[in-house]
């Protein structure tokens, strides 16, 4: 079953969490790095027992997979566990072989972000018939039995967050009978949350559309229409040329880009900037609070992005492994027993992965501005604010 066949499936209970309360401080020291496909091994092992963890993470070229990988290696190194952390290149062929590699080397417990959901059920049932459990990080992996927990951010409210930006800043419920323009560009097909990310502002935007208070000049609002293969921004930024020139020629006014994430928002911005006629300031969405991005909202580029603190995802998935390796089997009493002090839920109804419910726990995101960007990013430590006024991670 491929993944845009279960779309509808995975949709139908988003909004059915089993809520809980969360809380326990994630450790903010990371570090940021840049490559190809790469291997990093650790041997910390004070108080583990001389247990391994093998992450495999999708690539360096996002910046978003290096704070993961780092933040996810530190938290474990830190409990004493040896790390063996993979980069593959966002090459699906690559990542089989690394997860391959990792099995070999008897990891206790693997820790997967997927490059591609549908391409791995084969190599991980090799993990599951070499007993080692499997936590499917921030991306769902697909039509296979093998997952045994699945950690991430509520997807669907990430397109909420960004669809209702764009509703309450254009002010759409009291537009009378002005109109507004607005462009879409979607996720890589290949990633399961993309999905999730474009129906939960499809759904905010949508009655506006069919209101016709929002219009789509390109017509273009379905999501294999707006896809962009790998989040490339390259890709998102010829497509959004291709737009402009055919679509907004002479001037005609774009109020509003959404971007569903930041990669994706670098290469509309890019367009916007080189090809855009009007004269009017365009709202861009995005997600994941990129450095470069976070930098055009400073400079007023881009509007808004959502993020997602990946520090803290790491921590839920150091207590997961760290009790599934214990032989227990975790469930909602995780989050009170581990006493986090960040918004999560466990959820057993939404995430159905075409071979049955992946137990899911989901954290919440937040929409970034240049307003808050302050406090909900620098006062808590995951950047820094340089004397020019732009954030670094911290790392």
């Amino acid at each position: 079953m491929k993944a845009k066949k279960v779309v509808s499936l995975l949709m139908a209970g988003a909004m059915a969490l089993s809520m809980a309360a969360c809380g326990s401080t994630a450790s903010n020291s990371g570090s940021s790095s840049s490559g190809s496909s790469s291997k990093s091994t650790s041997t910390s092992s004070s108080k583990s027992g001389g247990k391994t963890v093998g992450i495999s993470m999708p690539t360096k070229s996002l910046e978003r997979w290096n704070r993961d990988g780092s933040y996810l290696k530190k938290q474990f190194e830190s409990k004493g566990y040896k790390v063996e952390l993979t980069y593959s290149d966002n090459k699906s062929a690559q990542q089989n072989n690394d997860i391959e590699g990792l099995i070999a080397d008897k990891v206790d417990v693997l820790v997967v972000a997927a490059i591609d959901g549908e391409a791995l059920s084969q190599v991980l049932g090799e993990a599951k018939d070499a007993n080692i459990p499997v936590i499917s990080y921030d991306r769902l992996i697909m039509n296979t039995d093998s997952i045994s927990y699945y950690v991430s951010f509520d997807n669907y409210k990430v397109g909420q967050l960004q669809g209702n930006y764009i509703k309450d800043q254009l002010k759409l419920d009291s537009a009378g009978s002005k109109k507004y323009t607005i462009e879409m560009t979607g996720g890589d097909p290949a990633d399961n949350n993309a999905p999730f990310f474009f129906k939960g502002a499809m759904d905010v935007l949508q009655p506006y559309i069919d209101k016709g208070v929002l219009t789509v000049p390109s017509g273009q609002t379905k999501f294999n229409q707006c896809a962009t293969d790998r989040w490339d921004t390259s890709t998102a930024m010829k497509r959004m040329q291709n737009i402009l020139g055919s679509y907004y020629s002479g001037g005609k006014q774009l109020d509003a880009a959404l971007c569903s994430n930041d990669s994706t928002a670098l290469g509309v911005t890019k367009a916007i900037e080189s090809d855009y006629a009007g004269k009017n300031k365009v709202l861009i969405t995005g997600q994941d609070g990129d450095e470069p991005n976070l930098k055009n909202i400073v400079d007023g580029k881009q509007s808004m992005t959502v993020y997602k603190a990946v520090a803290n995802e790491a921590v839920v998935t150091l207590d997961l492994a760290i009790q599934i390796m214990d032989g227990k089997k975790p469930d909602a009493s995780l989050i009170k027993s581990s006493g986090w002090k960040f918004d999560c839920a466990y959820d057993t109804k939404s995430y159905d992965n075409g071979k049955g419910i992946v137990p899911s726990y989901l954290l919440t995101p937040e929409v970034v501005t240049k307003d808050n960007m302050d406090k909900l990013l620098v006062d808590t430590g995951y950047y820094k604010k340089g004397s020019d006024g732009y954030l670094k991670a911290v790392g």
